[in-house]
């Protein structure tokens, strides 16, 4: 590698890479690279690239996640991964945690005592580590993994391009959530397609191959929502029996945040499902005004200021008023909706 300064790396986008981490690659022999539990095509873009990269200047490393792979985007990629290695002294293993930053979104992953790095764009949280990369303002991790090739003196491979282009597009909601200030999100793309990443083939991995069931049961989330706070809340729900009813893999959060975002008046969108007869899984969403990580942090949760999610324990009916009261004070600064006088307003 190229000589470094003693504080950071300035990589090509412009965020600086830490030395610290740069230090914990060159130090270690042996790495497991984890990430967060139901990951998402940020996140398995990120552990896959990252394991390739470090593969290439001849270190040894093995993508570990606790699963499951619900999503159907990312389900051809399971087979990839690999859980915690058996056999290999702890002593010899390095880990570094991809798209977040608390362990507690790992699983079962036996992390606890190993020498760890962090590479998270999360402003929630809790990082640790012998080196952590944190960068809020970064739209994805796999932007953050190509700042980190390019410090280390290389280039992505064409697979390496085309899975950061997919992790990318996922978090970005293929640029949907890139605004004004977004000049370096595009920028990266269009690297990773001079590397040889097709746009065409990641938008086809992303929204393709839907199931019929798939479309049913995004009309039956669609059907159930309803409007809080004059029309600027919108909210629904998956019940427990709707997975075996439609198959997990029949989920299509994106598709259904994206229409009900689209909702005149909407600020926020809030999806809870019910995944165990005692739990349920929660998905915020925001067009910018409402800060929706605050709002998850309140249910043990975390994310971004505009997509958050949180696993509380509880029944959707028991969790509803808790949402509500939440959200409350968040809303009461802001200006009415133009719906607020069409729409009923349960929570008025």
């Amino acid at each position: 590698m190229e000589n470094r300064d003693d504080t950071e790396i300035k990589a090509e986008a412009g965020v600086p890479v830490p030395q610290a981490l740069l230090r914990f690659i060159e130090e270690g022999r042996f790495f497991v690279v984890a990430g967060h539990k139901e990951p998402d095509g940020d996140c398995v873009g990120s552990q896959l690239v990252t394991v390739s990269v470090l593969n290439r200047i001849g270190k040894k490393a093995l993508p570990c996640s606790a699963g499951p792979f619900k999503r159907p985007e990312v389900k051809p990629f399971e087979g990839r991964f690999s859980p915690f290695p058996a056999g290999i002294p702890r002593e010899r293993i390095r880990v570094i945690v991809m798209d977040c930053s608390s362990l507690d979104r790992v699983g079962d992953l036996p992390l606890t005592g190993l020498p760890l790095a962090s590479v998270d764009h999360h402003v929630s949280g809790n990082p640790s580590g012998q080196a952590v990369y944190l960068d809020a303002k970064a739209p994805s991790v796999t932007y953050m993994v190509l700042n980190i090739i390019a410090a280390l003196g290389l280039s992505p491979t064409p697979e390496e391009a085309e899975l950061l282009l997919f992790g990318l597009c996922t978090d970005s909601g293929f640029f949907r959530h890139v605004d004004e200030t977004g000049s370096k999100t595009f920028e990266a793309a269009a690297r990773l397609v001079s590397a040889g990443a097709s746009p065409k083939r990641v938008f086809a991995m992303i929204n393709g191959g839907k199931s019929l069931d798939s479309r049913i049961l995004t009309g039956l989330v669609l059907s159930r929502t309803r409007a809080f706070f004059g029309g600027r809340l919108l909210l629904s729900f998956e019940e427990y029996e709707d997975v075996p009813r439609y198959g997990e893999e029949s989920r299509d959060s994106d598709a259904i945040y994206q229409l009900l975002m689209s909702v005149e008046g909407v600020e926020a969108v809030v999806l809870v499902r019910q995944e165990k007869p005692e739990s349920c899984s929660i998905g915020f969403r925001s067009k910018g005004r409402i800060d929706v990580a605050s709002i998850a942090s309140l249910f043990g949760g975390g994310g971004h200021k505009n997509a958050a999610g949180a696993n509380p324990d509880g029944t959707i009916a028991g969790l509803e008023q808790k949402l509500l009261g939440a959200f409350a004070p968040a809303f009461s600064g802001l200006a009415p909706s133009p719906l607020q006088r069409a729409v009923p307003d349960a929570a008025r």
